[in-house]
């Protein structure tokens, strides 16, 4: 009962993050099909992904000005945009076309992701109770889901615009869900000023997140791709990379529930990390499908606590009325990677392989344990100079 009722606190920002984990499943899981409609190298499709990012960051900023402005309607609108730009990847006949839809699509999950964050702080505070761990791991049961079924739809040659046209259906009805004010919005947010904001511990937790998202959106984009053209599995062995990926991050999040209780935060995100890094190798190196799945799944399971964690870690040592504009901040660095993952995956697999991004990524993860960890638990046990009191 205590989760089922977590749910129904956490289902307006709930429903936003089941609308970007199905979209960016449906997405990813069909980027061998969308790659090759564009007659693209790696490198070049790198840089599309990278372009459009922009939009998303851009977004990301301007997420309290769509608050203010759009109000009730603000997760809706950002959804339809998703929707309305997955929609145009669907039917984009050349890299330029592409990129601009992509961009779309960012922008709208961009805004999302910093909305629905800041709500759940909000009800996390208002509530006690503990609620992104939770409201993460929905995501990714919801993307496990949304690739598994967009792998089936691949085995029964369905188009990508079919797909996408399902997608805009499903948004549509979650639409519903999401309409509605920020309840437990921080009336201090928006008058505090930045300037207050510990940017020391902004930017090193802002750095960790950032480094899990880029392990986790390099796994997406290309875990599919690197199924089936290094190891030659099939359209339906390719999805199920990804879904393998959703699916142990969302039970390791789950799990952070009791994870929690009996590690700190510090020791809990390092040992992920690390845990993350040896999956993530293996699946580098892998010599058949079943072992990639296996890497996949390990790096899935440590990766999904990183993120919720810092994320809540954050919520915890600033004050009360700084708590979202901490968590926006560290939400826009920390996104920034979700794009630029494919890219730098893109750019060094043209010039290196697959498995060498892979390796590269598993090298990143393992940074956090061995030096940003340390490092920011030094600062945490140091009276912060860079905030007001």
């Amino acid at each position: 009962m205590g989760i089922l009722n977590d749910l129904y606190l956490s289902r307006k920002p709930l429903a936003g993050f089941t609308v970007i984990g199905m979209a960016w499943a449906a997405y990813f899981a069909q980027m061998p099909v969308l790659k090759a409609g564009l007659s693209v190298s790696d490198a070049t499709y790198g840089l599309i992904v990278l372009v459009s990012s922009l939009g998303a960051v851009a977004a990301m900023f301007l997420a309290p000005l769509t608050q203010r402005l759009a109000g009730s309607f603000a997760l809706v609108f950002a959804a339809l945009a998703i929707a309305a730009g997955f929609m145009w990847v669907g039917v984009a006949s050349n890299a330029i076309t592409f990129m601009i839809a992509l961009a779309i699509a960012s922008a709208g999950s961009g805004i999302i992701d910093v909305l629905a964050n800041a709500r759940i702080a909000g009800i996390e505070a208002h509530h006690k109770r503990p609620l992104m761990n939770l409201n993460h791991a929905a995501y990714s049961f919801c993307y496990a889901g949304g690739a598994l079924l967009t792998g089936l739809a691949r085995e029964s040659s369905w188009t990508p615009i079919q797909v996408f046209s399902v997608l805009t259906i499903a948004i549509v009805g979650l639409g519903f869900v999401m309409y509605g004010p920020d309840l437990y919005q921080e009336e201090d947010a928006e008058t505090s000023s930045s300037g207050n904001l510990p940017v020391g511990l902004i930017w090193g937790i802002g750095l960790i997140v950032f480094i899990a998202f880029l392990a986790e959106s390099s796994t997406e984009g290309w875990s599919a791709l690197h199924i089936e053209r290094t190891l030659g599995g099939g359209a339906g062995e390719g999805a199920l990379g990804p879904a393998f990926l959703g699916l142990t991050m969302g039970i390791g999040r789950l799990g952070g529930y009791v994870l929690t209780r009996y590690l700190s935060d510090m020791v809990l995100i390092a040992l992920a990390c690390l845990l993350s890094a040896i999956g993530i190798g293996v699946a580098a190196g892998a010599g058949t499908v079943g072992a990639a799945y296996i890497g996949f799944a390990l790096g899935g399971l440590g990766m999904s606590v990183v993120a919720p964690t810092a994320l809540a870690l954050i919520g915890r040592v600033v004050p009360r009325k700084l708590r979202t504009l901490a968590i926006s901040r560290v939400t826009v660095i920390g996104y920034c990677a979700f794009f630029m993952g494919p890219s730098l995956m893109g750019f060094v697999s043209q010039g290196f392989g697959l498995a060498a991004s892979f390796f590269t990524v598993a090298v990143l993860l393992a940074v956090v344990t061995a030096i940003l960890i340390p490092m920011l638990s030094i600062k945490l046990r140091t009276p912060s100079k860079d905030a007001a009191p």
